[in-house]
């Protein structure tokens, strides 16, 4: 990745809803953002955003599907999974006990990012998490 892109660029990306396909879309972020810095911050909160997909919504289900973005600027890289809907709630953070086994995820992605964005859409949900280049004024907020 260029430090020095001036435009915003935007990579997107299709998977099935197979837990295999979760290392796919990591190594893709991976490769996105190879020379990042942030690039393994980005490739596991892509990991916990897909396996959510999967695990918690219609991505999971046949012939399932969740999708990646990633967005670059010089300022933010964002990631963002939409997944195929079928939950009856919005994805949240929930701050678990430590020794819980489950439910964890999106709260460690809301420690890793500096902003973390659900949007419902027509077919389910989009979670964004942005991650800062530079620090910004005002410190992390979610």
């Amino acid at each position: 990745m260029d430090e020095y892109t001036s435009t915003v660029r935007v990579w997107g990306l299709s998977c099935p809803g197979f837990p295999e396909e979760v290392s796919r879309a990591r190594r893709w972020t991976r490769d996105i953002l190879r020379g990042s810095p942030l690039a393994d911050d980005a490739a596991l909160i892509v990991s916990e955003l897909s396996t959510n997909a999967i695990r918690h919504t219609a991505s999971g289900w046949e012939p399932g599907s969740f999708h990646l973005a990633v967005a670059v600027s010089a300022q933010v890289v964002a990631v963002s999974v939409t997944d195929d809907g079928g939950a009856a709630t919005a994805p949240k953070v929930k701050h678990q006990d430590h020794d819980a086994e489950h439910g964890r995820g999106l709260d460690m992605v809301s420690a890793i990012a500096h902003r973390v964005v659900v949007h419902d859409t027509d077919q389910g949900h989009t979670v964004t998490a942005e991650l800062y280049s530079a620090p910004r004024l005002g410190g992390r907020s979610c």
